[in-house]
């Protein structure tokens, strides 16, 4: 017979952005630290170069990705670099509500879209 403690607080499921964790804006980021998403590895199905932008996009402030176009393309690194689909990071940019700061600065760093809606621009 197994015992169970039927008077144990249960924890409430967490829902929605309860779940994620607090961004953090006020922290200070190196070159070194900006420079390090350069390093990071794609899954198979995804170019290293986009792979590298998606993952700056999702962990940066807009103002830190800024900081790191210029590293990124000075690194000889592909800002239009395709999915399959042909689409470019700028068209997955560009679909989300907040993120004219984002597509501003790929697109002062030489970034072009492809598709508009799903349609060839």
């Amino acid at each position: 017979m197994s015992s169970t403690n039927t008077n144990a607080p249960v924890a409430e499921k967490k829902r929605g952005a309860e779940r994620t964790q607090k961004a953090v804006r006020d922290e200070d980021w190196s070159d070194e630290r900006l420079a390090g998403f350069l390093d990071i590895l794609p899954p198979d199905d995804i170019s290293a170069d986009y792979n590298c932008l998606l993952r700056a996009y999702r962990g940066m402030t807009a103002e830190l990705f800024a900081r790191f176009l210029p590293l990124f393309v000075n690194a000889g690194r592909d800002i239009n670099a395709p999915l399959a689909n042909g689409s470019t990071f700028l068209d997955h940019v560009a679909g989300h509500r907040r993120s004219g700061d984002y597509a501003a600065a790929l697109i002062a760093n030489g970034a072009v879209a492809k598709l508009s809606l799903g349609k060839p621009a």
